[in-house]
């Protein structure tokens, strides 16, 4: 897998993961799989237009930011992906199709057709694989140190997909495994009457997702997927709200 990354990335690429606050002492952590926009200079633009490679097509908007902000509320760890969704979708089985878009919202994306399997594979060695190694190994430290750990993975969704409006601020996914804590979150946002909170909305968890199951199922760790609407996190003003906002559901439910 080594050559098949090394193929992929050179040497002025960004490397495939960030980690902000990485001493964070809090039980939290935090992981943005959709909050980088980069593409490898080696896959040039991937024949999308500028215009599309700044949408939610590629980009999970605002949550780097918001991460950051959450991390320091929580002084919690925060890995990020650097790279965009549409090279590799880090939230997706490696080895399944959807990995890999041809298409995201009526928006063909031509630098990932008739790829081969090698290219597949440098993509998955390259980018999916150190982020995922980073979190686990992040993980097993904080076991190994006796810390407890609670596994956040921050989102964000378009406003309007397919023509519907959603009205929802917020959602809070949850599948199996420890679904108390994403319950408790649940619970504490529906408790203030001026946001529309989703329970499992506007998506629902299942096996297309891959980081929670991936990391807490396994270790029986408490967990929850965070989605805001993309228009409340844009800028900064809206991620400090945000992030404060989440703050205290997150600790309330932690405690």
């Amino acid at each position: 897998m080594a050559r098949e990354a090394a193929i992929l990335l050179g040497p002025d690429d960004p490397a495939p993961f960030a980690i902000d606050n990485a001493e964070g002492r809090s039980p939290f952590l935090l992981v943005g799989d959709h909050a980088g926009a980069a593409i490898p200079a080696a896959l040039g633009d991937l024949g999308l237009k500028s215009a599309d490679r700044a949408r939610h097509i590629t980009v999970d908007i605002g949550v780097r930011e918001f991460g950051r902000e959450l991390a320091r509320l929580l002084d919690a760890p925060f890995i990020h992906q650097t790279y965009s969704r549409l090279v590799i979708d880090c939230n997706r089985d490696p080895g399944h199709e959807d990995a890999i878009v041809i298409q995201s919202d009526g928006t063909s994306i031509t630098g990932n057709g008739a790829l081969d399997d090698a290219a597949r594979q440098a993509r998955i060695a390259a980018i999916h694989t150190p982020y995922h190694a980073a979190i686990s190994a992040m993980l097993d430290a904080r076991q190994a140190a006796g810390t407890e750990t609670i596994l956040l993975s921050l989102h964000s969704f378009t406003p309007k997909l397919d023509g519907f409006i959603r009205p929802w601020h917020v959602g809070v996914l949850h599948w199996l495994g420890r679904t108390d804590c994403a319950m408790a979150m649940v619970a504490q946002l529906q408790g203030d009457r001026t946001i529309c909170v989703g329970d499992n909305a506007p998506y629902r968890m299942d096996a297309t997702d891959y980081t929670a199951p991936f990391h807490a199922f396994p270790r029986n760790l408490r967990y929850a997927e965070i989605e805001i609407r993309q228009d409340l996190i844009s800028d900064h003003g809206g991620q400090v709200h945000w992030a404060g906002k989440i703050q205290k559901a997150a600790t309330s439910a932690w405690r």
